[in-house]
């Protein structure tokens, strides 16, 4: 993880060792990898070899920092100049997104139990361009002269006629934060008790012939976690109670656990949800995180998101997503105040573009891989 520490101060005035303090404010940029792997085992290779050259078999998709990953394997090569002499194999985004930015490691595993595995990776060596970058769904890097068929059939690789291709991927995310844009003051902890758990067990809508309470509309895993902080007041480590290790599903978890907290009268639990989802903002997510804060009138979390899909480099990967679909149709009034955001920006980027006329040269930043899936 890579910090940059940027400090900015009214330069208009003298340097001056007077006692009058020099007003001062401070934002941080951190880069960090988030990996993940996927192991994908491919039965019936013989039977697989004449699917036809440029046809695939692909992998389950899986998410390794937000973004959803396949794996592609050709029995009989990607181009036909090979004559169907390799194999091919490629990883792909699989997802909506917009210069993902990845390291990878493709590799076939040696099942002889001598660990000879045939191993390309990014990881472990200098790049010279940087991590890849990957610019739209069906984006590709890989190899398509991965092994010569011939070898892999006599090789240690193939054991029962079975392959296995280990994929790790490394999505590199960059993030500057700077002074808190919301203000959520949480209660002190009180070892809060849900009211309306109250009322059903002990109050007038108590059922004198019900010995339990059936809870409905609440998936188990979220109601876990709900009682875990009526239990110990505070929210669990998503990781060990449920072996979630993505940013994505610990959103995913927040987003549930906020819902929950507002029908149980749990209102700690609900802004601890709230500032936790305005600091996990991200492109996946953030149109369904909306819908939640319009739907549960959670104002500042509802102010953040907004601001963070109007934003130019941000709109139209978020509009691509399902969540966005579900925010037109769930909260439609919300489109119009997205609207509003995006053309406060536009007249704000007008405006700077008539005070100057500084020319930007910026550089291609890692490689572009062009292919698409087909």
């Amino acid at each position: 993880m890579g910090t940059i520490r940027a400090t900015t101060a009214d330069l208009s005035k003298p340097t001056s060792t007077s006692s009058s303090p020099v007003p001062t404010t401070t934002s941080t940029s951190r880069t960090e990898t988030i990996n993940g792997s996927h192991e994908f085992k491919i039965g019936g290779y013989s039977p697989s070899k004449g699917i036809g050259i440029g046809k695939y078999i692909a992998s389950d998709t899986f998410i390794v920092g937000g973004y959803a990953w396949a794996i592609y394997f050709y029995p009989d090569g990607k181009s036909l100049e090979d004559n169907a002499t390799y194999v091919s194999l490629f990883i792909a985004l699989a997802s909506e997104g917009t210069d993902v930015r990845a390291l990878f490691e493709l590799s076939l595993m040696d099942q002889s139990g001598k660990e000879n595995h045939k191993v390309h990776s990014h990881f472990g060596r200098a790049l010279e361009s940087g991590p890849y970058t990957l610019k739209y769904r069906g984006s590709m890097w890989g190899y398509k002269r991965f092994f010569k068929r011939t070898q892999i059939e006599t090789s240690d690789y193939l054991k029962d006629d079975t392959l296995v291709i280990r994929c790790c991927v490394g999505v590199v995310k960059s993030q500057t934060e700077g002074p808190k844009a919301y203000t959520i003051a949480v209660p002190p902890s009180d070892i809060t008790r849900s009211p309306v758990f109250r009322a059903q067990l002990f109050g007038p809508l108590k059922d004198q012939n019900t010995e339990c309470i059936k809870v409905e509309d609440i998936e188990a895993p979220v109601f876990k976690a709900l009682l875990y902080f009526i239990y110990r007041n505070t929210l669990p480590d998503m990781e060990e109670l449920f072996g979630l290790n993505s940013k994505w599903a610990s959103t995913l978890m927040a987003q549930h656990l906020l819902a929950a907290a507002d029908r149980y009268a749990l209102e700690r639990l609900r802004l601890l949800c709230e500032a936790k989802l305005c600091e996990d903002v991200a492109i996946n997510t953030v149109a369904t995180t909306l819908a939640l804060a319009e739907q549960h009138q959670c104002l500042q979390l509802k102010a953040i998101c907004l601001k963070f899909i109007a934003l130019p480099e941000n709109l139209k990967a978020v509009m691509q997503t399902d969540g966005f679909e579900y925010l037109k149709e769930s909260c439609p009034s919300v489109i119009t105040e997205l609207l509003q955001y995006v053309g406060r920006i536009g007249e704000h980027s007008v405006i700077a573009c008539g005070h100057g006329n500084e020319s930007l040269d910026g550089g291609m930043n890692g490689r572009r891989v062009k292919q698409r899936l087909h």
